[in-house]
């Protein structure tokens, strides 16, 4: 009765007091990003020596351990025990504003999950009663595979990414000298594009809930998102078939789940209807 109760209160919500409890929604998922963007800044060192400049070293752990796997398989372009990049700052205001920048995108990925569940709690009520109950662990799932994205683009593609890119040469006598802006917009965008894909068992999850995707659909189209994951594998790899390989079975083991999620979906489906 009390549930009743409030689903009409909800129901008779007006759009100025929808837009309210919207405010407080975005009000409180800024607070929290804000927070934790100035514990990020106040620790300068951990976030920018022990974190994003981590993966140009030579000593970087997983730079380390493709060295061992290389001198275990006698594959060498894939030891990085030679990186040193060279990154300068050319502008007067460069380093305090990448320090501030940095610091902003740390407190955005460490609010994450805290940001997912205020949207999740706003379009809730307006779920019905089997949605909601069956889409109830969206907010833990979708976190825990936002955070799987990245750290595994943080410890194999974007050390795999600025070995080829911050030591590609056209030539011997071009020296590679990258800008700090430059370093900080690849790790960057290469984290969150990688964090985002991770999130395609949730996308698809919605898509075949709404009947844009079937599984039928995505086991047909397998073989060409092996191709398309091969090119973009190749493309932020070294040149050797152990690097793709490496960037390439997750993300394929990433599909195959999003395919057992929608035939999941449609079969769940099929047995309400016949109910």
């Amino acid at each position: 009765m009390a549930k009743q109760k409030q689903s009409d209160k909800e129901v008779e919500m007006s759009f100025w007091e929808h837009l309210e409890e919207l405010r407080w929604h975005i009000v409180r998922s800024v607070i929290a990003v804000v927070v934790l963007s100035v514990v990020a800044f106040l620790n300068r060192k951990l976030v920018f020596d022990m974190l994003v400049l981590a993966p140009g070293k030579a000593d970087f752990f997983t730079n380390r351990m493709l060295c061992k796997a290389g001198e275990l398989l006698n594959i060498e372009a894939i030891c990085m025990d030679d990186l040193n990049l060279q990154i300068i700052n050319i502008n007067m205001s460069g380093q305090f504003l990448t320090h501030m920048y940095i610091s902003f995108i740390t407190g955005l990925i460490l609010a994450f999950p805290f940001v997912l569940n205020e949207v999740w709690r706003f379009v809730r009520p307006a779920l019905r009663e089997g949605e909601a109950r069956y889409s109830s662990g969206a907010v833990v799932i979708s976190s825990a595979l936002f955070f799987l994205g990245v750290l595994f683009s943080y410890f194999l593609i974007v050390p795999l990414t600025i070995n080829f890119l911050g030591t590609y040469q056209v030539s011997e006598t071009v020296a590679n000298q990258i800008s700090l802006q430059s370093y900080i917009s690849t790790v960057i965008s290469v984290i969150f594009a990688v964090g985002l894909v991770f999130e395609l068992p949730i996308l698809i999850y919605f898509l075949t809930k709404i009947g844009l995707i079937t599984p039928a659909f995505m086991r047909r189209n397998r073989k060409y998102t092996v191709v398309i994951l091969l090119i973009v594998s190749a493309i932020i790899t070294p040149p050797d078939v152990f690097s793709q390989v490496l960037v390439v079975i997750p993300l394929m083991g990433l599909y195959e789940l999003s395919i057992l999620v929608s035939d999941r979906i449609v079969k769940k489906q099929a047995r309400m209807e016949k109910g």
